[in-house]
């Protein structure tokens, strides 16, 4: 089996909303398995370098303001193409485009309140876990539920 591993973020409206809960229940009721999480404010310096593709944007300064105004729910999920279902657990980035059922479509309706980040390939979400995690902070172990998820080892 392929596993491999994906970074999503509670975004500051999502922590403040009190959405992290059924954020993880969302990811938990699929099957995939949480591997880190923690809660933290990051600073300027920290979201700078996780959003320096977009740093050419005019919405750069206000995302960075807007990520740093608050504490960030981060976490690591793992599981069978966890990448690619993670994003489709969270819908478009314009929530107005998301599906009901997905978290933005059923949480949010601007694009600078869309509840959570998610990694957008397997590269960034080895670079982003990277960032805003250290080594020995993931934990790795089976679930005890494993082969119930999947059909082969």
């Amino acid at each position: 089996m392929t596993s491999e591993q994906t970074f999503i973020a509670v975004k500051p409206d999502g922590v403040q909303r009190g959405l992290i809960g059924p954020i993880i229940s969302r990811f938990e009721n699929r099957g995939f398995k949480l591997v880190a999480i923690k809660l933290v404010t990051p600073s300027k310096e920290h979201l700078e370098k996780h959003y320096e593709d977009l740093n050419d944007k005019p919405f750069f300064k206000g995302l960075i303001t807007y990520m740093g105004s608050g504490p960030v729910c981060a976490m690591v999920w793992q599981g069978r193409d966890v990448v690619k279902t993670g994003r489709a657990i969270l819908g478009a980035t314009n929530p107005l485009a998301s599906a009901p059922g997905t978290i933005r479509g059923d949480f949010a309706i601007d694009v600078g309140r869309n509840v959570c980040h998610g990694s957008d390939g397997v590269e960034s979400a080895k670079k982003e876990i990277a960032l805003w995690f250290k080594e020995g902070e993931i934990q790795e172990y089976k679930q005890a539920q494993f082969d119930w998820i999947y059909e082969k080892p």
